[in-house]
């Protein structure tokens, strides 16, 4: 189990290794704030980060980029200013509720807030209407700065095409592949993610594949064509 376990991160590792080579630094999440963070990690859901950019300038514009500025701006302006996100009377909604529990439970504080283990601190989000565990640990990552490694889409779409995921496997499942086998590193999670980010919308698409030149192609027993 120890050589198992031994392989399996020396191969995760290989992978980091290659895509950083290739796409360098990706200097994610980026926002001025915690706050701003945890903003952007709700706003972001079924939409392009793009849209989310225009949403938050909105906000900032407002002033409403902070827990006790956001607590007073009325609903119906707070979903005319994220409009751009889409979904926005649901996302007001969640923005709200999430930005309540702070203020009545914590003050306003985030250092509060993020004042438990990590677990705890992941079960309290997740008790949010809205905030899902790819949600909830975008937000204990980029924000919280805990060693929770964030799981999307484009996790299981490579992680499956180079053979590690068979590729029906849960969030909880893929989530633990990672933090099982990595040294509990934020700031190693947090350039995986990003790097996987960056490798499936450039390279690893769902469709129209570019294997090409790909930095994974030797690992990869699904790669098209030549290395």
């Amino acid at each position: 189990m120890v050589d198992e376990t031994a392989a399996m991160q020396e191969r995760l590792m290989e992978i980091f290794g290659r895509l950083l080579a290739t796409y360098g630094h990706r200097h994610w999440w980026p926002a001025e704030t915690p706050f701003e963070v945890i903003v952007g990690a709700i706003l972001t859901q079924n939409t392009a980060w793009s849209n989310v950019e225009k949403a938050i300038a909105n906000l900032a514009a407002a002033g409403a980029l902070a827990p006790a500025a956001l607590a007073v701006l009325p609903l119906a302006e707070l979903e005319r200013l994220i409009q751009p996100s889409g979904y926005f009377r649901q996302k007001a909604q969640r923005l709200h509720l999430f930005n309540r529990m702070l203020m009545e439970r914590h003050g306003g504080s985030l250092r509060s807030l993020f004042d438990a283990p990590l677990e705890r601190v992941r079960e309290r989000l997740l008790e949010q209407k809205g905030i899902g565990p790819e949600t909830a640990d975008s937000i204990l990552l980029y924000a919280g700065h805990f060693p929770s490694f964030v799981v999307d889409a484009y996790t299981l779409r490579i992680f499956s095409r180079l053979g590690i995921l068979a590729g029906a496997e849960r969030y909880p499942e893929v989530r633990a592949l990672f933090m099982n086998h990595l040294p509990p590193d934020p700031a190693l999670f947090n350039e995986y993610h990003a790097l996987i980010v960056e490798h499936a919308k450039i390279r690893c698409r769902k469709r129209q594949v570019r294997c090409g030149g790909c930095p994974l192609a030797a690992l990869c027993p699904q790669r098209i064509g030549g290395i």
